[in-house]
């Protein structure tokens, strides 16, 4: 049975042109990443941060070519770029508070490994058979093992 033109698509091949089929292959297709997105207050610190470090670099440089050429807005650029140096570290350092208290506050999402897991099933194996066992009679104590009684007594009859 011979397909007709909306069966293959297009122009017969890749089927995404504008008479495609609907069971047409999409040329947009979202891949999951590896990573989460970061938390909201995490991001604008860092968004913060990487603007504070973009504007200080951009000052140095400029105070650099102004000392070059010897312009007298070198020394103001100069100690604009040493005070937005000591605001781009603050500003990183911002970003490593801020996700540690984010970490603190909201937990951090762990996935033990298949092998973690498997030694926890073990542990709980290993203590459910330990309840479940009949508790071992007390032990005679063999001839000159301590009874638990501490110091010993001093009278034992010897001597």
């Amino acid at each position: 049975m011979a397909k007709t033109y909306e069966d293959r698509g297009a122009g017969g091949a890749g089927g995404t042109g504008p008479g495609a089929s609907p069971r047409a292959r999409n040329l947009w297709v979202d891949q999951p990443t590896g990573r989460r997105r970061m938390p909201d207050p995490v991001r604008v610190s860092a968004v913060r941060a990487v603007l504070i470090v973009a504007v200080t670099l951009t000052d140095a440089t400029i105070a650099f070519f102004l000392t070059v050429t010897g312009s007298w807005l070198a020394l103001p650029l100069s100690l604009g770029a040493i005070a937005g140096t000591v605001v781009a570290t603050w500003g990183v350092l911002d970003v490593l508070i801020t996700r540690q208290a984010w970490n603190q506050r909201h937990g951090v999402l762990s996935e033990p490994s298949s092998t973690a897991r498997g030694r926890r099933r073990e542990r709980r194996r290993a203590r459910a058979e330990a309840r479940s066992a009949p508790p071992l009679p007390p032990r005679i104590p063999v001839r000159g093992e301590a009874t638990g009684i501490w110091p010993p007594p001093t009278g034992t009859g010897r001597g």
